[in-house]
């Protein structure tokens, strides 16, 4: 993290409207990735970006080390969409997600449909690496102060996350050759 990123942190820490918006603007889509990872759900996942936003604005003050604050964002945002995601616990993931459907040697629908599969049924913490990674096309140094992680740990994460990925998706791209 540079200087000036450090210092956009702590005026946003000590109430500067200007420094807090450039802040929603450059973490409102990893946010949103991290809330779209737990929830599946874009409606929902929008809502916890401004539920998370206005939580930080409110609770700013907490934050000791303006370095933190990308990761305290994103744990707001992550703890959140925990609530909401239990409110609705009575429905499974599994009921969540469409059935598999049978795929046609070019049939790219289906095979989105079993890479959305595959990509829910990761561990939450695997699911938001890859999505801020190839989805929001984030380099590893913002992805790690966004999560908290380590550079080791992100790419452990990542690499664990992709072996997953590339076993659950093999039928589905053999089928296609």
């Amino acid at each position: 993290m540079d200087a000036s990123e450090r210092e956009q942190y702590r005026a946003a820490i000590h109430g500067d409207r200007e420094a807090f918006e450039m802040v929603i603007r450059t973490h409102s889509r990893a946010l949103f990735a991290i809330a779209y990872g737990i929830l599946q759900n874009r409606e929902e996942a929008e809502d916890v970006v401004q539920d998370s936003l206005v939580k930080a604005w409110k609770t700013r003050w907490r934050v000791r080390d303006p370095e933190k604050f990308p990761a305290w964002l994103a744990t707001i945002a992550r703890h959140r969409a925990h609530d909401i995601f239990r409110k609705r616990r009575n429905v499974s993931l599994s009921e969540q997600i469409a059935e598999p459907i049978e795929q046609e040697p070019n049939d790219t629908t289906a095979l989105d449909q079993q890479l959305h599969s595959a990509l829910a049924a990761l561990p939450e913490l695997h699911r938001t690496a890859l999505t801020l990674r190839y989805f929001e096309e984030m380099d590893y140094r913002t992805i790690e102060n966004t999560m908290g992680l380590t550079n080791g740990a992100l790419r452990g994460i990542l690499g664990r996350a992709l072996a997953s990925m590339r076993k659950q998706l093999r039928p589905a791209l053999a089928s296609m050759n």
